[in-house]
């Protein structure tokens, strides 16, 4: 009997011990996640207070005396303010966008019935293997015929269609009940009026994570707004970020201005993921289901 309760114990043991190590792997693990990704935004807002001569001095990791004047200089001098109001237009339109055409294409992917319907949604998702640099030139060539070039439609058009996002809803609406539809359909109720009094109602958590999800990927454009739009006052704030690596004092690039610039155009997807952020991980935790 005693045998029995000493290996009961031995067992209790060893599993308690075996769970405080895999607490504290998994609590270092995330501290060592904290420190990667904080550390380089720490250090991109204390050079983004220092002048050029302090970043240049290795030695000093303090707040510089240059203090708020490089945000000063990059939102004025360098219009880092117009280039903000263009990208959030941008990013607000595709959100927009996106959203609406992907719930019209899920409602009619699951509620409908048509010849080959696997096959158009095999397509759909078919197009997530085509890679954005293959994309770039026919793109860029539709838009010049269309007479679109150097416009918002230019930056906007080809982001709005997404197997993604059609994907998120189509997976959201299956999970539905069948007695929702039954009933509306016995009352009478069209597609577009079910969507709106019952879908989206339902749908406004995967609507928030998608909209997240849209907006900082819109926010963090780069390539195709720089080929596509000639006119520097029509730019997004990542080229104008670009812009700001031509500033230099004494032939040395003013870093503590363009760290100035990063951590500005880091505040809005920032401030967006903060305020939506449960409704984010809600939408990841549905992709893993």
């Amino acid at each position: 009997m005693a045998t029995h309760t000493e290996q009961t114990q031995t067992t209790q043991t060893s599993a308690l011990s075996s769970l405080f190590e895999s607490d504290v792997f998994v609590h270092v693990a995330l501290f060592g996640s904290i420190i990667l990704v904080g550390l380089p935004l720490i250090l991109a807002v204390i050079m983004s207070t220092q002048s050029t001569n302090e970043i240049y001095q290795v030695t000093n990791l303090g707040i510089g005396s240059a203090k708020l004047s490089n945000y000063e200089t990059a939102l004025t001098e360098y219009n880092l303010l117009q280039y903000m109001i263009n990208s959030f237009v941008m990013s607000v339109t595709i959100v927009i966008g996106k959203v609406a055409l992907s719930l019209l294409a899920a409602l009619a992917l699951v509620y409908y019935r048509f010849p080959f319907e696997r096959a158009v949604f095999g397509f759909i998702l078919l197009t997530l293997l085509v890679p954005v640099p293959v994309r770039i030139v026919p793109l860029f060539q539709l838009m010049a015929d269309l007479g679109w070039a150097d416009s918002l439609i230019a930056i906007t058009g080809p982001y709005i269609a997404s197997a993604t996002a059609v994907f998120l809803f189509r997976q959201h609406f299956m999970s539905i009940p069948e007695s929702l539809v039954e009933n509306a359909r016995l009352d009478g109720v069209g597609p577009l009026t079910f969507l709106v009094q019952v879908l989206i109602p339902m749908s406004k958590g995967m609507i928030a994570g998608v909209s997240v999800i849209t907006f900082i990927y819109a926010w963090n454009q780069y390539l195709w707004p720089l080929i596509v739009i000639s006119d520097q006052s029509k730019q997004v704030i990542q080229v104008g970020i670009k812009f700001l690596q031509g500033a230099s004092q004494s032939g040395l690039t003013q870093w503590g201005l363009i760290m100035a610039g990063a951590v500005i155009a880091l505040i809005p997807p920032l401030a967006v993921l903060l305020v939506l952020h449960r409704p984010l991980l809600e939408t990841f935790a549905i992709q893993q289901k």
